[in-house]
């Protein structure tokens, strides 16, 4: 017997499955911009913020910096971040989009407008929003 998020009274694993099917949707479109799910998160904060140190990226995702290490090496690898330390402490990582990495988002964006009225069109767009702003006051509730 399968069992569905709709069987299991829990929050997290309804989420987690609904976060599965929507990674996978949105990933069928974009994926043709040769860059992932996550990896469009990070260039579009990165892109809109301007450069950000490793923690305050790790913040914005809400991800451990070995995470996010482990993320970022494909995108700095494919010259769509650098990568440097700061001036001021050789400790400190540096993260910005890259002119390469501009482009490469741009070419995304594309699809992810895309994506994004094709799940409106079939969830709706009042519920849509309406679902984006419960999922941000939910995770605020939660948050450490």
């Amino acid at each position: 017997m399968v069992v569905t998020a709709l069987e299991i009274p829990c929050y997290a694993f309804t989420v987690r499955h609904a976060s599965r099917h929507l990674s996978q949707f949105y990933e069928r479109l974009i994926g043709g911009s040769g860059i992932h799910g996550q990896q469009f998160t990070v260039l579009a904060i990165i892109n809109k913020k301007g450069p950000l140190t490793l923690m305050e990226l790790a913040g914005e995702l809400a991800l451990d910096r070995t995470t996010l290490t482990r993320s970022l090496s494909p995108l700095e690898r494919d010259g769509l971040l650098s990568i440097t330390s700061s001036e001021n402490d050789r400790r400190v990582k540096i993260i910005a989009i890259t002119d390469h990495g501009r482009e490469k988002l741009e070419e995304a964006l594309e699809m992810w407008r895309k994506a994004q009225a094709e799940f409106e069109s079939r969830f709706g767009v009042e519920r849509a929003a309406r679902l984006r702003e419960e999922l941000r006051a939910a995770a605020d509730a939660v948050a450490c």
